[in-house]
């Protein structure tokens, strides 16, 4: 992987934009489980074996069980004492430098906001936001931890909903659109920790139009074999590596 991690390097020195496109596999780093690897969510247990975990995480699922919904989120989905690991923390310093102009992610868990990173677009939203139902009340995931099994809106009662793309939903399109928008005017766009199979999320790196497509991820992906550079290992250990060498420069 040595020869890599300096290709990486030479990358990223000769550029000040670059866009990352992440997936879940940034934050297994963190302990936060993927979703499709053989320890990952949908393989998992789970106490109710009723509903399989994509069910449960519906649109329809959530308003007709909000209870199982709820138990299954707060076991399954919330890592409220999560830290930012070595990809979050670099990712966040090449944006201070000007190298970095964006981060677009899959994930909800806000590490890259807590490692200090300003631009990152939330493609399926953040357990951190959550509004009421009903009158649109915001509130904060401490709040949301503090009522047991399903929190109600202290206003008119009804059920919140935590900002977090289900299935069945749509991304937000202001947001999908500005993701779009930074990949097509990116000179270097590096994929990490993403099996790039759920669309339309996926579909994003399809916009592409720059010098060099990077993929860091462990298991291979179906856009491999269009990347300037693989990378078969875990984000962070790769991008910690290409930061010690910059150190060096």
């Amino acid at each position: 992987m040595k020869n890599s991690i300096i290709s990486l390097h030479e990358i990223v020195k000769n550029s000040n934009n670059i866009v990352f496109f992440g997936g879940a596999g940034v934050s297994t780093e963190s302990n936060i489980p993927d979703f499709r690897s053989d320890k990952g969510l949908y393989a998992s247990s789970y106490g109710n074996k009723k509903y399989s975990p994509e069910e449960i995480i519906s649109h329809h699922f959530f308003f007709s069980n909000p209870d199982v919904f709820f138990a299954f989120y707060r076991e399954k989905l919330l890592f409220p004492h999560a830290k930012p690991n070595p990809a979050h923390q670099v990712l966040s310093k090449w944006e201070a430098e000007g190298k970095l102009k964006a981060i677009i992610t899959q994930n909800i868990d806000n590490l890259h906001q807590q490692a200090g990173s300003k631009e990152v677009l939330e493609l399926h939203g953040s357990v951190f936001r959550n509004y009421c139902t009903k009158c649109g009340k915001f509130f904060t995931l401490d709040e949301i931890l503090k009522q047991e099994r399903i929190p109600v809106c202290d206003v008119c009662g009804q059920v919140i909903k935590p900002d977090v793309v289900l299935f069945e939903e749509g991304l937000n399109h202001e947001v999908l659109q500005k993701a779009v928008n930074y990949i097509m005017e990116a000179e270097v766009l590096i994929v990490g920790g993403t099996s790039l199979t759920v669309y339309p999320a996926a579909g994003l790196i399809k916009y592409f139009r720059g010098n060099k497509l990077v993929i860091i991820n462990k298991d291979v992906t179906p856009y491999d074999r269009y990347a300037d550079l693989v990378i078969h290992a875990p984000v962070g250990e790769v991008l910690s590596q290409v930061y010690a060498l910059q150190q060096g420069d």
